[in-house]
């Protein structure tokens, strides 16, 4: 099979896996690396959130990409230099400064994931029919789902088992939650102690430690909470954070918000209830090294969750640094049941003190590899495309097409109203998906439905993620039959309609975790199966000589259409309550009807050729 003739099936895959590995290590693996490694929570927080910024600006930048080379060519140097990224941060965490060299490479491979973005859907574009271009939309979203969860999930796994088998033997405690009575314990340090004499350094814990389920007031937690935080930052176990002060009312909050706020209220939520200011019970894990450390080394440990039940939790991430001075005492961590919880569950905590730059390194060795892999594979088996040719503009000409790319985005037939449906399409579920899981979490006190953070994730995490992709897989599927325009109306009323099952939902508050799960599955599916419609939208309306900067554009739109009405989700529904919010979400939904009418697609769009 020659390359122009390669299927789609031995490139889809493995292209999309690799646009969605480096966009996860960046958003999501350099955090949890960085927590892993001692930095602060406020300077990971300042300096990853702006590692976001290529991706949003993006489309700056995408006429070079389309007007430079080809888009076969962007692709294999974009993963080529995503190695030398990854390569980079492998090399730099061992080093004194690694958090400055580190995050110059995540910027490195920040921009350089942005990029290739842009290239390889416009690859995507050029390399197949619009009729295989609707079919492997699902699979292409598929794939990226998948790198997704590689990055959260088997990374993190691969580092924790290096971090175990590179230092002192883990140390576990299983936290059993029982039904017994709650009684509230006083924090006293001295009585904890290990009295076991190993003969080799180790970290001694209590093996099992059980939780009366039942719930325990605010006051009390914040006390006992205070003291163990206290006595963990006076022996120097981790430091006092830093805090960030509260700054006074702006003019928009004082003359705008606030007022609009109180309006609000008064007519949508005169029936505000008093939450409880009772919280799940605590209990209190002790944990000490047994021997001491030689002067000037300090042993760290890792402490977080395991296995078992989310609905009981570390009530924060815990990081403990021992050494000579204050090895002979325990460091101590809190753990808290979800107050929700009614029967009896268990899970189980470990603490890893590996060697973590090491294990760090090694990671991102392998993802390095990876790419280099990726490099090879694809510069092989990417298919040559007719229309993906090298612009041969030079000089002035380069800077003329840069700016003219733009335009003639503009100037598209009927572009005002392909504008108005990439930003109304996803109107109402933009602020559906940020008090999805808010309200499935909330007490029913505050009308959410009271769900367990166990629940939540096998009902949203498992069971919608599952009912997305089949949603997505099937509406590319479907597109690729009968085409776009004959599919656009059902696709607009499958990702709006289900809505109304969190509104249902609200009014009815069901205990059966089956009815809540049957919602949740119905919209997720018809999110999976709608949103195919708008993929396919932007590649429609990216079709041209410009095709992959213009779909740089769709996607600036896309983010737009998601990021603006998800700001003010979380505010809305606080004044008015879930149920007005579920209520006014319906009515969101009604804007892209109104615009659908006025959408013009070539009926043969999306259709696949018949062999």
């Amino acid at each position: 099979m020659s390359a122009k003739q390669r299927s789609p099936w031995f490139w889809i895959p493995s292209l999309y896996f690799a646009q969605g590995i480096p966009y996860v290590i960046v958003m999501t693996l350099s955090v949890i690396m960085y927590k892993r490694l001692g930095i602060s929570n406020t300077d990971i927080a300042l300096y990853t959130s702006w590692l976001y910024l290529p991706w949003v600006i993006k489309p700056l930048w995408s006429p070079i990409v389309d007007i430079l080379k080809t888009k076969r060519y962007w692709i294999s140097i974009m993963q080529l230099i995503i190695g030398v990224g990854l390569a980079g941060v492998a090399f730099t965490i061992p080093v004194e400064r690694f958090f400055q060299y580190t995050l110059a490479f995540f910027w490195l491979l920040a921009f350089s994931s942005a990029t290739h973005d842009i290239a390889a859907d416009g690859f995507y574009m050029l390399g197949l029919s619009t009729g295989d271009q609707a079919f492997f939309v699902g699979i292409r979203s598929t794939f990226y789902r998948i790198a997704m969860l590689t990055g959260q999930g088997l990374l993190v796994i691969l580092a924790g088992s290096l971090e175990s088998a590179t230092g002192l033997d883990p140390v576990t405690v299983e936290v059993v939650a029982k039904n017994e009575m709650v009684t509230e314990v006083q924090f006293q340090p001295e009585l904890f102690g290990s009295t076991a004499k190993p003969e080799e350094m180790c970290f001694v814990s209590v093996d099992e430690l059980s939780v009366p389920i039942g719930q325990v007031s605010t006051d009390y937690t914040n006390s006992i909470f205070a003291e163990v935080n206290e006595w963990n930052i006076k022996n120097r176990f981790y430091e006092i954070e830093e805090r960030i002060e509260t700054k006074d009312l702006s003019w928009w909050a004082k003359s705008v918000s606030l007022p609009l706020k109180g309006y609000l209220k008064e007519k949508f939520n005169k029936d505000e209830v008093k939450l409880s200011d009772k919280v799940g019970n605590i209990a209190i894990i002790p944990i000490q090294l047994s021997e001491k450390p030689e002067p000037g080394e300090n042993v760290v440990l890792n402490f977080g969750s395991d296995k078992g039940d989310k609905s009981i939790k570390l009530i924060r991430e815990y990081r403990f640094v021992f050494n000579d001075d204050n090895w002979d005492k325990p460091a101590f961590a809190v753990v808290q049941l979800d107050s929700k919880l009614e029967k009896a569950t268990r899970a189980t905590f470990i603490g890893r003190s590996g060697n973590i730059t090491f294990a760090w390194s090694v990671v991102f060795v392998i993802i390095a590899v990876m790419f280099a892999l990726f490099f090879l594979y694809h510069r092989f088996i990417l298919p040559h495309p007719a229309d993906d040719v090298s612009n041969k503009t030079e000089g002035r000409g380069v800077v003329a097409e840069f700016l003219a790319t733009f335009v003639s985005f503009f100037k598209k037939e009927n572009i005002g109203v392909a504008i108005l449906f990439m930003l109304l399409y996803r109107l109402a579920e933009s602020q559906l998906v940020k008090m999805a899981s808010p309200f499935l979490l909330d007490a029913k006190e505050a009308g959410g439905l009271g769900l367990t953070t166990g629940d939540l994730g096998l009902v949203y995490g498992t069971a919608g993620m599952i009912a997305l992709t089949i949603g997505g897989i099937l509406g590319g599927i479907v597109a690729s039959r009968q085409g776009l325009k004959y599919w656009i109306w059902w696709m607009a009323l499958a990702i709006n309609l289900p809505n109304l099952s969190y509104l249902l939902l609200s009014a009815f508050t069901p205990d059966s975790l089956w009815y809540v799960s049957a919602a949740v599955v119905i919209e997720q599916f018809g999110y999976g199966f709608g949103f195919t419609a708008y993929m396919l939208f932007m590649i429609y309306i990216s079709q041209g000589k410009h095709k992959t900067a213009h779909y740089a554009i769709t996607t600036g739109f896309m983010a737009l259409g998601m990021m603006i009405p998800g700001m003010i989700s979380g505010w809305l529904q606080e004044i008015i309550g879930y149920q007005n919010f579920f209520v006014w979400v319906l009515i969101c939904t009604l804007p892209i009807f109104v615009v659908l009418p006025f959408i013009k697609i070539d009926p043969n769009f999306g259709k696949k050729e018949e062999s």
